[in-house]
């Protein structure tokens, strides 16, 4: 599971596998879906913000604990479709505001609904939070050197590791496409916090990448790809699982 400050959970594939008719009704009424979803992450932040908040006001032993932030949120079943549903309900009330359209009033008071739904599931099992967490990595950087693998197009990715061996989410991979060299990764970016090194992953397509290393690549250290090319082995993750599930009042104290 990635954290929420990776970005959105939900992507435009997973809004559309919720309602079919999506693509077509964004691209008739002129609708970003892809900045839909941008906006639903800004506000499901803000109000899980108000979660954490809530939960230090009512419970004691966390006054003197320290103050959770959304960086050490981690996306978890109901967070995810939560922000799909609240997506999709700002899709249909821009479509309906735009035509007054009586059936994209009901598909948006339809997905305001599931959004609620959505709410109360996280509010029911719990905030997801991660003891030491690590940002999803950037692209890294690929260039050629010497050296010979076969020639073929490779993609590459990489993700950060903590001291507990927890790795964070994947990059979005490069690519390149050697001939008669090998290929020299290094990590874009400044080093996220909690970062003790990183793993590397190489294959001929995007859902065929394998880590390549034995044992973490230090921060500051590149890697040059040997001549043997790993083709089995562990596939790039999707990021850290929950330390712990923080529980959700769901009343406010009183003072």
């Amino acid at each position: 599971m990635a954290l929420f400050t990776d970005g959105p959970p939900a992507s435009v594939e997973d809004l559309s596998a919720q309602d079919s008719q999506l693509l077509s009704v964004a691209a008739t009424e002129g609708i970003d879906v892809t900045q839909k979803l941008a906006l639903a992450h800004e506000e499901l932040g803000l109000e899980i913000y108000s979660l954490l908040a809530r939960m230090r006001n009512i419970d004691p032993l966390l006054w003197t604990a320290p103050k959770p932030t959304l960086d050490v949120v981690a996306i978890t079943p109901p967070l995810k479709l939560w922000q799909a549903f609240r997506a999709l309900e700002m899709v249909y009330a821009d479509a309906f505001n735009n035509q007054l359209n009586d059936r994209y009033a009901g598909k948006r008071d339809q997905y305001h609904e599931r959004a609620r739904w959505a709410y109360d599931k996280l509010v029911q099992n719990g905030i997801g939070i991660v003891g030491l967490p690590v940002a999803k990595a950037k692209t890294p950087t690929v260039s050629l050197a010497t050296g010979q693998i076969p020639d073929a197009t490779y993609y590459v990715t990489m993700a950060w590791l903590n001291r507990s061996g927890e790795e964070g989410e994947s990059a979005p991979p490069a690519f390149a496409n050697p001939a008669s060299s090998t290929l020299l990764v290094q990590p874009n970016g400044c080093v996220p916090e909690n970062a003790v090194g990183w793993n590397i992953y190489l294959g001929s397509a995007p859902d065929s990448m394998v880590q390549q290393n034995a044992a973490a690549i230090g921060v500051g250290e590149t890697w040059l790809q040997p001549n043997r090319v790993q083709t089995t082995g562990r596939n790039p993750g999707s990021g850290q699982k929950p330390s712990y599930i923080q529980p959700v009042p769901r009343l406010i104290g009183r003072g």
